[in-house]
């Protein structure tokens, strides 16, 4: 059963209970009222007879004005020796025990419904004390009756009349609920269809209509939102994809060549043949560097392949310290480059390896762009790391691809590199919540810059650093 169909039979329902019970606290006050204004014109007579004068049995029994009901249509009374006498109307009143009790004096007045030929009295019995002969006194009942089928049609009539208004309330009570339920539940039913619709199409750009700001509407904005982050996770997951693709696409074409050069020269020292020691010594060192050339590209593929994932276990390094022993070695590798320093101790929290294999790329890249002899100036301050080498800079050109995978600017196509340093700079800065920008310095050479969220540490702290620690 739907939940539109469940809402309407539970309104349906809830307004039957409601219409029952008013339907019968109504019928039971209309009854009261009717049967109260037969019994009030009864007891009045009944006080008439009491309170007026009769006392003897050859007079009238008493009857109230015509205002509280006038005389009872059948009056008769009874003997404690089931005699009647002084019968009144064309109904002869039954006797019973009750009746004969009353008369005899064995018990006080009644009320009670009767059936006689058919028709419906009410009847009040009541004792009096009669004077039927000279000086003898005698007890005996008045029996008091007024029809009731006046009062039992009406009733009949009233019954009939709630029990159709119950069933056309019950019925009313369905179709609006029907109507309401479907008012109500649109926005539901526009959740569902668009449900089915990003189950069938796969379009996570829809988006539902917020009509109201009650808790449909609520269900509505927090399915738009869960929507936008669907959405936001597959087009990340889609980058992400595309980037893994464009990797295996670039490091195969990069690959090709270094594999290619080292397989030839294997085969040609394999082949022997009429090399001389002197080209056989020179294969064998071509084939030393381009193992080299291949283990440094696959180690870079290997990095890149770790994606923009976040930092897993981070801990708070010292920034200054790690550049100071990226700079060492820098100077063993690097012997004809001289690199000065301007380390400001700072804290930042990361993984160690990570962020000396960025600092390591950026001093390696400075120093293969720097002439012989030539200078580069490394800082650490609450920034992040800057480097600048003084050789011919960067094409303007070039500048917005520099930290692209496998770019080679015009000014190091000469040069040795896989053109993976500095993406892997980009990327561990991403990881660690920074950023890596590349830019020409006024005065010649290039300036890179790896921002990083650091913790300046206070200047106690500073005073108590070894002086071979700040450079």
């Amino acid at each position: 059963m739907t939940l539109r169909k469940r809402i309407a039979l539970v309104a349906a329902a809830a307004v039957g209970v409601v219409i029952l019970l008013a339907g019968i606290a109504c019928y039971a006050y209309m009854r009261g009222q009717l049967r109260g204004q037969v019994d009030n014109a009864l007891t009045a007579q009944e006080f008439a007879a009491l309170h007026g004068d009769f006392h003897e049995l050859d007079q009238p029994v008493p009857a109230p004005p015509p205002n509280a009901g006038g005389p009872a249509q059948y009056v008769q009374i009874v003997f404690a020796n089931g005699t009647a006498d002084q019968t009144q109307g064309d109904i002869s009143l039954p006797i019973d025990g009750r009746t004969l009790a009353v008369a005899s004096g064995n018990a006080g007045p009644y009320l009670a419904d009767i059936y006689v030929g058919g028709s419906h009295l009410r009847e009040l019995v009541f004792p009096v004390s009669l004077l039927v002969s000279q000086q003898q006194v005698q007890q005996a009942a008045v029996v008091l009756a007024r029809p009731l089928d006046s009062v039992d049609h009406v009733l009949s009539n009233l019954r009939l009349v709630l029990v159709l208004l119950c069933i056309g309330g019950i019925a009313l009570a369905a179709a609006l609920g029907r109507l309401a339920a479907r008012r109500v539940l649109a926005p539901l039913a526009e959740v569902a269809e668009t449900a089915q619709q990003i189950g069938e199409t796969d379009d996570l750009s829809r988006r539902l209509a917020i009509h109201a700001d009650d808790e449909v509407g609520q269900l509505a904005r927090r399915f738009n939102a869960m929507l936008e982050r669907l959405e936001a996770s597959r087009a990340a997951l889609d980058d992400s994809v595309r980037a893994q693709r464009q990797l295996v696409a670039d490091a195969s074409h990069e690959l090709r060549t270094p594999v290619t050069s080292l397989r030839t020269n294997v085969e040609v020292l394999l082949a022997g043949g009429e090399l001389g020691e002197q080209d056989r010594t020179r294969l064998l060192h071509d084939v030393a560097e381009q193992s080299e050339e291949l283990s440094a590209l696959v180690g870079d593929l290997i990095e890149l392949a770790r994606g923009d994932q976040p930092v897993g276990s981070p801990e708070d390094v010292r920034l200054d310290r790690l550049v100071d022993e990226s700079v060492a070695w820098a100077r063993r590798n690097a012997p004809q480059i001289r690199f000065e320093t301007a380390l400001e101790p700072v804290i930042v929290e990361g993984v160690p390896e990570r962020l000396a294999r960025a600092v390591n790329n950026l001093l390696d890249n400075a120093a293969r762009h720097s002439p012989s002899g030539g200078v580069v100036e490394v800082s650490v301050d609450a920034h992040g790391v800057r480097v600048r080498d003084h050789g011919a800079g960067i094409e303007e050109q070039d500048l917005p691809y520099v930290f692209d995978r496998f770019f080679r600017g015009a000014n190091s196509r000469g040069t040795q590199g896989s053109g993976l340093g500095l993406a892997i700079v980009s990327q561990v800065a991403r990881q660690h919540g920074g950023s890596a920008t590349a830019a020409n310095a006024p005065d010649g050479g290039a300036l890179f810059t790896l921002s990083l969220p650091t913790l300046s540490i206070g200047d106690d702290v500073a005073d108590e650093l070894e002086p071979a620690e700040i450079q």
